[in-house]
């Protein structure tokens, strides 16, 4: 081992307060996933948008942060973690008042584009940041089970919050609050975080790569986002398809060639990162799902408030923190990551076919709360081994991109998710409808039909998320064969240990 690379061997003292800044950015960007969901509706009937522009206020944000998320990891590790870090949480905050001060359609669909942007250059230092900090095995368990608890719960907290601010004060709130978070992790993170020295890549920025994925990716997302409104027989809609598939297989082609390319091929190609980004892109399809009916089911079939809604949404996220941290962060060391990923999609698809049986009035505590806690418990084990094995191994000078894919296989998921499910809940409603028209004959009798016909659209959806789930559980289970971190072997000889990592020696083996 080179004599060069030993100072690295050196864990930053001060990683562990870094941790707190780099997750509460994290949280920023969780949260403001979910939280507009709620204040929609609000900000519709003050702004004066229109049926048909409304979901643009979700999906301008989603087309930004899933198109931009490879060029923002590329960005990190060029420019460096640190700064790409705080250039990224000073944007979102300004795009966020922007936001907040919306006067029109316009100006707010504009905010939630450049919070898109912003957003796709801070995640991906994020973890990275993560990445080159934490090497030790156990503490790097530890740091990844904190953020994968915030990564999974903070989309549940995301409602909580988003009911209380739209209830109690404003929809502009839900916008305005990710401005404090901002600033004091920004200033934390210019007071604490040390990027290592090592790892950094300054090779020229691949611009051919970046206009393919980036319309490639937006060509996908908004195909799906199409389909959902045109229908997947369109014209529109095949032909963004197309258009997807064949701007993603000249992207691939491309990073085949060109010298420094912007995905290197090796980042995916190893079985086990592969493995993660796919599994965890499946996983998330299954858990939009969930969030976007049970929402529905529980404000407009059961008549929760959305303060209510919120709150029913907690033990999930008690689940989250409870399955990553104390049984995710204590097993990773000891077991391989497929052993946790793999059974804790499982069990989180057993919360998924409880909440199938959902009627006019099922009871919450008999049935709704125990499907949250096997969700919120399968989700938290599986996804901080997830996170972890997705930046470990990975060349330091790749860990921008490689954490960069986990929020695109996420971003890209529930993209997805939100159309296909959706397009299968209306396509189930409408089936249902028609076949019982002739019971509407009065209007009581015609809103119950309504909300029956709704109700088995979702159901239909979340038995649809229940079986992503579980090929989510067997692509893990076959995929990944790492061993645990630490061990110095997997099932093929991989498990680089904390000093190869720190030494910019990992070896990335492509299966």
């Amino acid at each position: 081992m080179p004599e060069t690379a030993q100072p690295a061997l050196q864990p930053d003292p001060r990683r562990w307060k870094a941790l707190i800044f780099i997750g509460l950015a994290q949280l920023m960007v969780v949260l403001d996933a979910t939280i507009v969901n709620i204040a929609l509706p609000s900000a519709q009937k003050d702004l004066g948008i229109t049926d048909g522009n409304r979901q643009w206020v979700i999906t301008a944000y989603a087309l930004a942060f899933g198109g931009l998320l490879l060029f923002g990891g590329r960005v990190a590790d060029l420019w460096g973690r640190k700064r790409a870090f705080v250039v990224g949480l000073t944007g979102f905050a300004l795009a966020s008042a922007l936001g907040g001060a919306a006067a029109n359609t316009p100006m707010l669909l504009g905010a939630r584009a450049l919070q898109g942007v912003f957003g796709a250059l801070l995640a991906p230092a994020a973890l990275s940041l993560l990445a080159v900090m934490f090497t030790e095995a156990k503490e790097r368990a530890k740091a990844f089970g904190i953020y994968g608890a915030i990564a999974g719960g903070g989309g549940a907290i995301g409602l909580i919050l988003g009911g209380l601010l739209t209830e109690y004060m404003n929809w502009r709130w839900t916008f305005f609050v990710n401005i404090p978070f901002a600033v004091i992790a920004a200033v934390g993170a210019v007071m604490v975080i040390r990027e290592p020295a090592v790892g950094r890549n300054r090779d020229r920025l691949d611009v051919p790569g970046v206009l393919l994925v980036t319309t490639g990716l937006v060509a996908l997302v908004y195909a799906f986002t199409r389909a959902e409104s045109d229908g997947w027989g369109s014209g529109v809609t095949i032909g963004l398809f197309v258009a997807a598939a064949v701007l993603l297989a000249a992207f691939v082609l491309v990073e085949r060639k060109v010298k420094a390319p912007l995905l290197p091929l090796r980042v995916v190609l190893d079985r086990n990162r592969g493995g993660v980004y796919l599994s965890l892109g499946l996983a998330v399809i299954g858990m939009f799902g969930l969030f976007l009916f049970l929402t529905y089911y529980l404000q407009i079939v059961l008549d929760y408030s959305p303060v209510l809604t919120g709150v029913a949404f907690l033990p999930m996220v008690a689940g989250m923190i409870t399955g990553s941290t104390q049984i995710g962060a204590r097993l990773m060391t000891r077991l391989p990551a497929r052993f946790l990923m793999a059974p804790g999609f499982l069990v989180a698809s057993l919360g998924m076919l409880i909440l199938t049986q959902i009627d006019l009035d099922t009871s919450y505590p008999a049935l709704i709360l125990p499907g949250l806690i096997l969700m919120g418990l399968g989700m938290g084990t599986a996804f901080m081994p997830a996170m972890s094995l997705a930046t470990h191994g990975v060349q330091p000078r790749d860990a921008g991109v490689a954490s960069a894919m986990v929020n695109t296989s996420q971003q890209v998921g529930g993209a997805i998710g939100t159309a296909l499910l959706n397009t299968i809940a209306a396509s189930a409603t409408t089936t249902w409808l028609a076949a019982h028209a002739a019971s509407t004959t009065t209007p009581a009798a015609a809103q119950a039909v309504q909300f029956q016909g709704m109700v088995e659209g979702f159901s239909t959806a979340i038995w649809w998320s229940f079986g992503i789930l579980v090929l989510a559980s067997a692509l893990a289970f076959v995929l990944i064969n790492a061993g645990r971190p630490g061990s110095g072997g997997g099932a093929n000889g991989e498990g680089a240990d904390a000093d190869a990592v720190a030494a910019n020696e990992v070896p990335v083996l492509v299966h």
